[in-house]
């Protein structure tokens, strides 16, 4: 049997660090390492041949102290309930951390789309929608997209609980195409926080943005984007990769050229402005941040003492095992956790949340900049709670979110 540490156990580790700083007792950890509710459910459809596939499907809401669940839906073949556990766990320290009025939620269906029609992945969606009909809603739980899923899926989802309820609600989601209330800036939302958290990073430790050298794992929702702002900035991004491979220019990749190249490809490898390299290679090479922005676990006791970089930044949901974070904080690098750099998409989610709820909406200047001051403000807040703790941020960023959960629970009290 594999002792590999699950994501649920490296987030539970996380709580377990926190408890230690913070000082609370057992009991308090198994309220906040034990979610709230776990749903599992049976997805079945019908494929365009006629032939009927049960899909499985998940939806845990963690906490609800501060609010009702949020959290994305992925589509992926690997999903399942530890890993769903894991994330909803981050969703909960995500929102205390940036005191948004939420618990935190996951979800997720385990299929691989690319191998689905669109047809088929909206009759998927639908059927899910149906089934969580009971423990979702506006003032409930409120998911957005995530891997594998996008703003039509969101449409989809909105479409079929309004059938259901009888009357248009957008506030059943975030991430939901602007025509029908989406916020401006949602859809670019985490890949500018990937962008403001790099360019904080790199200024504490006396590095200017403008020449800084930056390598970007993942060219998809988030690290697309992301590679874009910190381009337009005047940061070189000497490195991209995606499932297909990786290219590198020491001179810094047009991310633009780039953009239309995958466009039309459908992956980065024979970008004629770059050369190809090994995709592996990527996270150790000599640049002043790494951005991993693609999926869990590739900064390992395998790989982290081999990491060049003065900063990462997890543009991605648990990027970093436990056993490599601990690596990387031993050599001395700066490792801006994930539930603060890539929280720019729940913070913009809430501001869009919001709006439907007004049926008030905002140009894109006041979302962007209400997020830039937002989470520079965190920012500032987490490296102090470091300095005056001696502690990591990471270790900071989740004892001060696990301290508002916390304190939100005690005020509540247990119902007997």
């Amino acid at each position: 049997m594999s002792t590999t540490p699950t994501p649920y156990d490296d987030a539970k580790a996380q709580l377990k660090r926190a408890q230690e700083i913070l000082g609370f007792s057992d009991d308090d950890y198994a309220l906040l390492a034990t979610p709230r509710r776990e749903v599992t459910v049976a997805v079945p459809v019908q494929r365009d041949d006629g032939t009927m596939t049960v899909l499985q499907g998940y939806r845990i809401q963690h906490n609800w102290s501060r609010g009702p669940g949020k959290g994305g839906v992925r589509y992926a073949e690997n999903v399942d309930m530890e890993e769903v556990r894991a994330l909803a766990m981050l969703m909960t320290w995500k929102a205390a951390l940036l005191n948004l009025p939420y618990g935190g939620a996951k979800g997720g269906i385990a299929f691989n789309p690319a191998e689905y029609s669109q047809a088929e992945i909206e009759r998927i969606t639908r059927r899910y929608v149906h089934e969580l009909l009971p423990v979702i809603g506006p003032e409930v739980d409120i998911p957005a997209p995530d891997m594998g899923t996008d703003a039509q899926t969101m449409a989809w989802f909105m479409d079929t609980y309004s059938q259901a309820v009888g009357y248009t609600e957008p506030g059943i989601v975030t991430g939901k195409p602007v025509s029908l209330g989406g916020s401006l800036g949602r859809a670019e939302a985490t890949s500018l926080g990937v962008y403001i958290t790099t360019r904080a990073a790199l200024e504490h430790l006396g590095i200017h943005e403008e020449g800084a050298t930056v390598a970007v794992q993942g060219f998809g929702k988030v690290g697309r984007g992301a590679a874009r702002f910190m381009d337009d900035a005047g940061m070189k991004v000497v490195a991209v990769s995606d499932v297909f491979g990786a290219v590198y220019n020491a001179d810094g990749i047009d991310t633009k050229a780039l953009a239309g190249h995958v466009d039309e490809t459908g992956k980065v490898v024979d970008f004629a402005g770059a050369q190809a390299m090994d995709p592996a290679e990527l996270l150790l090479l000599d640049v002043d941040a790494v951005v991993p922005a693609a999926v869990e676990a590739v900064l390992t006791e395998k790989n982290a003492s081999d990491v060049k970089a003065r900063v990462v930044v997890e543009g991605a949901n648990g990027p970093t095992t436990g056993a490599g974070d601990a690596i990387l904080n031993e050599k001395g690098v700066l490792v801006v956790p994930d539930i603060l750099a890539n929280s720019g998409g729940v913070l913009v989610s809430y501001y869009e949340w919001v709006q439907s709820r007004d049926n008030f909406f905002w140009d894109l200047e006041r979302v962007q900049e209400s997020q830039e001051s937002a989470m520079l403000a965190v920012w500032g807040d987490v490296v102090k709670f470091a300095d005056e703790h001696g502690v990591n941020l990471r270790e900071a960023a989740v004892s001060m979110a696990v301290e508002r959960v916390l304190d939100a629970h005690k005020m509540r009290g247990l119902f007997p």
